[in-house]
């Protein structure tokens, strides 16, 4: 950057120097419409000389237009203003101010100037000095082309102009030291040396290229006079943050080597050769592509060893993110390889002789994995072997087993059926096959059988109140399709004496932060007994008949179903049931003499119970045995007394039949709002 400026400087002394030949120019004004001279034009110049008043010349010149291609600096303004005097060495000296009007980031906008140029040196010597920042450059006289520079505490904002000709970032902070060589070329520069960052930031329009309080120091080469640009870097870095395309570091205290041979053209750059070394977290050798828009390219991961849990906690926590696993907690080694195009993995490969990892809301836990996969786009890989103690996925724990696999021609496909323990039972996988490259379209398909499944763990690991029973069923195709996972045949449950059947299952973007399932379900002669009993409601006998069509959870949250429960074979209920479904139903009893007379009795004959909602838009609609212009009937009693239960709300927000359930469930007296 400076030698262009020293540049410019040196030819208006060469103007100068003639003047002090004819003093008779002394006290003139010049006009030019154009000067142009290698690397620099001046347009609409004026230039005043006059006598300083103590043997020297003092000096004013004024370009409304300079542009220096090379450093990306166009239509700048240009004043010079100081003095030029001989030494006793008979060496030129010009001492003044130097301001450029508009220049990117602001450089020399009010910069202080020494020059010296020495014939029998054959030196022009530059120093400069804005605020805290110094620049110096020598230039032999016979090679101006050629510039020595030093830089000292310089904003790295000043460089926007000159990385504006190879790249479309930008600084956006810190301050450099640099010791340097620049050559000027008919087309382009070259230089190469030295740096230390403190605190530096840069940006792209895209966002995927960044830095923020990065410091370091390195050796740079750079040449951009044949062809696209080329960078060589060889840096130690630390402190701060760095973002390259998916790899986002936040770089630790000690020092992180990286080494990089970069290509820049019109704002698209390749990284032809990336080296990563973080001693006790990371290391990594590949390649990185970007469009003109700095968006990805390719990713081609040679070679990567990763060490947790630093490696995480590093580099890997905001990749991680974007798939839905947040708060890691991890332990072991991980090492592989990786080539990602626009469209894709092509191919992936990982090592591991054990690994944990577990994410904070329960969704993916893993514990001593070993072994590893090896899958590409195209031809055959060798088979592998991935094995686990433990595995947990959205809070199912399952137990240890070992898998075997094998990559044909971008299939990735289970060479033999796993066994997998599971809640006391057993999850059978008979094919499964995987195409890692499927963007859209059918991405997994495989079979399952499902055996002996506790359901009283299974809802230990839900949260829910303990069920007894036993889950089975086979899922003869599970397909996962765009971002879906569709469920053909079904699932039968054992359960309170009878049995809940699980249909036209789909699970939609399982590994977002939302995961959205749907289905249906039928119950079958459950045991009412059986089931109040678990759930503190109060006393009910009899059999109960059931669907719950359209069933639709968002983040395992219901927000739609159509639900319908019909006791029709008649038995006994207790008055504390009585109650609870007269509140949950937001109704009451039906004459106001069996108020008094409940109050004599602890249970009580019923001919049927029947309730429904459907849930649309967080309101659920009521109903139940018959339904009036203003009512329902809940239960219809049978014996003395004789009881019938009447719901009144034929709307009721869902979050408060939530709570009235919660609280019968849970032994309290349900509030009615």
């Amino acid at each position: 950057m400076r030698s262009t400026s020293s540049h410019l400087f040196l030819y208006c002394i060469l103007l100068l120097g003639l003047s002090w030949v004819a003093p008779a120019w002394a006290d003139m004004a010049l006009t030019a419409k154009a000067i142009s001279v290698p690397g620099v034009r001046l347009q609409s110049v004026t230039m005043r000389i006059g006598d300083d008043g103590s043997g020297g010349l003092h000096l004013q010149l004024h370009s409304a237009q300079a542009d220096i291609p090379v450093m990306g600096w166009h239509r700048l303004g240009l004043i010079l203003d100081g003095g030029l005097h001989r030494d006793e060495h008979l060496n030129w000296i010009f001492d003044g101010g130097v301001q450029l009007v508009g220049a990117p980031g602001g450089a020399l906008s009010k910069a202080h100037a020494t020059m010296l140029l020495s014939e029998e040196a054959n030196t022009l010597q530059v120093d400069i000095t804005q605020s805290k920042a110094q620049a110096s450059a020598a230039l032999p006289l016979d090679q101006l082309s050629h510039v020595q520079i030093s830089l000292k505490n310089l904003p790295v904002g000043w460089l926007q102009g000159l990385l504006s000709t190879v790249w479309s970032g930008h600084p956006t902070g810190g301050r450099l030291d640099a010791e340097l060589a620049l050559d000027m070329r008919d087309v382009g520069l070259q230089s190469s040396g030295q740096f230390t960052l403190n605190e530096a930031g840069f940006d792209t329009p895209s966002g995927t290229l960044a830095a923020q309080q990065l410091s370091g120091n390195g050796q740079f080469d750079l040449d951009t006079t044949d062809g696209p640009a080329q960078i060589d870097l060889e840096a130690s870095l630390h402190g701060g943050d760095l973002l390259l395309g998916p790899i986002f570091a936040k770089l630790p205290s000690h020092p992180v080597s990286l080494g990089l041979h970069a290509t820049a053209q019109s704002g698209a750059i390749a990284l032809s050769h990336l080296r990563l070394d973080d001693p006790d977290a990371l290391q990594l050798e590949g390649a990185l592509t970007f469009d003109t828009k700095g968006v990805l390219k390719t990713l081609n991961m040679d070679r990567f060893h990763a060490s947790f849990p630093a490696a995480y906690q590093r580099y890997g926590e905001a990749w991680l993110a974007t798939m839905g696993l947040r708060n890691l907690t991890s332990a072991g080694q991980l090492s592989g390889s990786m080539d990602m195009g626009a469209d894709g993995p092509h191919a992936f490969a990982f090592n591991t002789d054990n690994l944990d990892l577990a994410d904070a809301n329960g969704r993916v836990a893993i514990r001593g994995l070993r072994g590893g996969l090896d899958w590409a786009m195209q031809g055959d890989r060798p088979a592998t072997a991935l094995s686990w103690s433990s595995l947990q996925f959205y809070r199912i724990p399952n137990g240890a087993a070992q898998s075997h696999w094998q990559s044909r021609d971008g299939l990735l496909s289970l060479q033999k059926p796993l066994e997998v323990p599971l809640l006391k039972g057993q999850l059978r996988v008979g094919q499964l096959d995987w195409r890692p490259a499927a963007a859209k379209g059918q991405r997994l398909t495989t079979s399952l059988v499902l055996l002996g499944i506790d359901i009283s763990a299974f809802s230990h690991a839900m949260g829910w109140p303990a069920f007894p029973g036993t889950l089975a069923g086979a899922i003869p195709s599970l397909r996962w399709v765009d971002d879906r996972i569709e469920l053909q045949g079904g699932l039968s449950a054992s359960l309170f004496g009878g049995f809940v059947d699980i249909t036209r299952l789909s699970l939609q973007q399982p590994f977002g932060p939302s995961p959205a399932l749907s289905g249906d379900m039928s119950l079958r002669q459950l045991d009412l007994g059986a089931m109040t009993s678990v759930f503190d409601f109060g006393s009910i006998t009899g059999r109960m008949d059931g669907s719950i069509k359209n069933l639709q959870l968002v983040d395992w949250k219901p927000v739609a179903f159509k639900a319908s429960l019909l006791a029709g074979s008649g038995g006994r209920i207790s008055q504390r049931a009585v109650n609870n479904l007269t509140t949950v139903g937001g109704g009451g009893i039906a004459a106001g003499l069996q108020g008094a007379v409940l109050k004599l009795f602890k249970t009580f004959g019923y001919k049927r119970i029947g309730l429904s909602c459907t849930l649309q838009a967080s309101v659920c609609q009521m109903g139940g045995l018959e339904s009036g212009a203003d009512s329902y009937t809940i239960l219809e009693g049978s014996g003395l007394p004789r009881l019938q239960v009447i719901g009144h709300q034929a709307q009721v927000d869902w979050p408060t039949l939530v709570d009235r359930l919660q609280a019968a469930m849970n032994g309290a007296t349900p509030q009615v709002r």
